[in-house]
């Protein structure tokens, strides 16, 4: 059982220690750019946008009677624009800015590919918005060609060459701890499947850290160079582009540490606790590393942007859940005559989940389990291939539709259309007990989709409960239009390649 606020890591101490390691100084320095992880995805999209574009225009130029003028470009500034916008739709639905899949040649073509086909035939459907010479069949199918194998090309490129360690950026982690060494783990770790983490373009090189134990030795399979006296040295020898502070209590960083990281900082290095990077990387709040420190996994006060984007949610829940809710009649029937002939009972399901500021609801789905299947059991996680769901259930949890009934508790303002799924009060009960800032969750209207549900697997035991809050902790932090889109493209992405449970 996790308690509510883990161990203080091993922090940096009074204590002597010895120098640091040598470390052996390269000969010549490559000047390339190391990219951070918000560079690389900035790379990837101005690029796919600039080829996506540049086929286009090749397409349109291959035309022997088309006018190809600086004045006819700034008098079709919509077409290149409408491209644009389509390809970013098109590849939040098919996830191509995740980074390790990007990283990764096949994954990065299979993913652009099936993206820029769907861009390139989208744009096609709409001629009174795309340049009239696509009427052409030639001019039209060499488009596609043209859209269809440039972006993957240049992914392949990436994939190739941006992957390379002279692209990444080398990380110093001070404190080789608790926090440092799930960092280091995340960074490095090299499971069956491969990094999930991979391709992120941050590298750790080391730790910094007082303990006399660890000084000369390995954490995670990487060195403790040395000391806080050392650090300076260290990061000039190591050719360190970030320094990340891995100490959960920031009251307990030693004086002279501190007066080191503020001379990093003024010589331009680029420092970052360990709790942002851990965020940026993974997009999860670590909640075992954020000792008492709220502010990490939560925000304290809504500003006004924060507010009145709340009333703009708000608005677009009222107006989609009256459009889902006319889906649910239409479908209704359906699902009511496959339940008589296979699993007769009722065709909704009401079941009492915690929602916003923990106050209680009854929330509405379609019945997708035999009825009273929790009469022996009492309150269970569903598990793979339960043999309580029935064969329409089944239908209905693989597409997700199940869920859609939900937008009446979402008219009624209990739920959103996007925010944290809500749990059973008899899980909240054990949970809050076993998983730090279970509570925090309960900030926000509860959701029928979420990013927990988008990047994470369907949770059955207390260690999924937690990597799944730290999910939902991710989104009440950063909720905004970018974010709320992403889900909506990964849920479409879900729900069309029936992958639900």
């Amino acid at each position: 059982m996790n308690e509510p606020y883990p161990d203080p890591d091993q922090v940096l101490s009074d204590a002597p220690a010895p120098a640091a390691r040598t470390v052996a100084q390269p000969r010549w320095r490559i000047p390339l750019p190391r990219l951070s992880l918000a560079e690389r995805r900035l790379l990837l999209g101005l690029i796919d946008a600039l080829v996506l574009n540049l086929g286009l225009l090749a397409a349109l130029t291959l035309r022997f009677d088309y006018d190809f003028t600086v004045h006819s470009l700034a008098d079709a500034w919509g077409y290149p624009l409408l491209l644009t916008v389509l390809w970013f739709i098109w590849s939040s639905f098919f996830d191509c800015y995740d980074l390790p899949a990007s990283s990764d040649a096949s994954q990065s073509v299979w993913h652009t590919v099936r993206a820029s086909l769907a861009t390139s035939l989208t744009y096609l459907a709409i001629p009174y918005f795309s340049p009239p010479f696509l009427i052409s069949r030639t001019t039209a199918v060499t488009f596609v060609a043209l859209a269809t194998a440039s972006v993957p090309l240049w992914r392949l490129i990436y994939a190739s060459v941006f992957v390379q360690p002279a692209f990444q950026r080398r990380v110093l982690i001070v404190g080789a701890g608790r926090s440092g060494s799930e960092l280091a783990r995340v960074l490095s770790a090299t499971p069956e499947r491969g990094n999930p983490y991979a391709g992120s373009g941050y590298v750790p090189v080391g730790f910094i850290d007082d303990d006399p134990v660890k000084l000369g030795g390995t954490v995670e399979g990487l060195p403790v160079f040395g000391d806080r006296t050392a650090l300076r040295q260290v990061v000039q020898g190591q050719r360190v582009d970030l320094v990340v502070l891995a100490i959960t209590h920031a009251s307990e960083v030693h004086p002279e540490l501190l007066q080191g990281l503020l001379d990093l900082r003024e010589l331009g290095y680029t420092l970052i606790p360990m709790s942002e990077l851990y965020e940026q990387i993974t997009g999860r709040v670590p909640v075992n590393h954020a000792g008492g420190n709220l502010h990490v996994v939560l925000p304290l006060q809504d500003s006004p942007t924060r507010r009145i984007y709340g009333w703009v949610k708000r608005l677009a829940d009222i107006l989609l859940s009256l459009i889902g809710l006319a889906a649910v009649a239409l479908i209704a029937p359906l699902v009511a005559l496959t339940n008589a002939l296979t699993s007769p009972g009722p065709l909704f399901y009401r079941q009492e989940r915690v929602g916003r500021r923990g106050s209680t609801f009854r929330v509405c789905k379609f019945r997708s389990m035999v009825p009273n299947a929790e009469a022996d059991s009492g309150a269970v996680w569903a598990a793979d291939h339960d043999p309580r769901i029935t064969p329409a259930g089944r239908v209905l949890r693989t597409t997700r539709l199940d869920e859609l009934p939900q937008c009446w508790n979402v008219l009624l303002g209990e739920m959103s259309l996007i925010g944290p799924r809500p749990e059973r009060p008899e899980f909240v009960a054990d949970l809050v007990k076993q998983v730090p800032y279970y509570q925090a969750r309960h900030a926000v209207r509860p959701g029928i989709t979420g990013w927990a549900q988008v990047r994470y697997r369907y949770g059955s035991s207390v260690d999924d409960a937690r990597i799944k809050l730290e999910y939902d902790l991710y989104y009440v932090k950063h909720q905004g239009l970018y974010l709320e889109l992403s889900i909506v493209a990964k849920t479409a992405a879900v729900m069309f390649g029936l992958q639900g449970r």
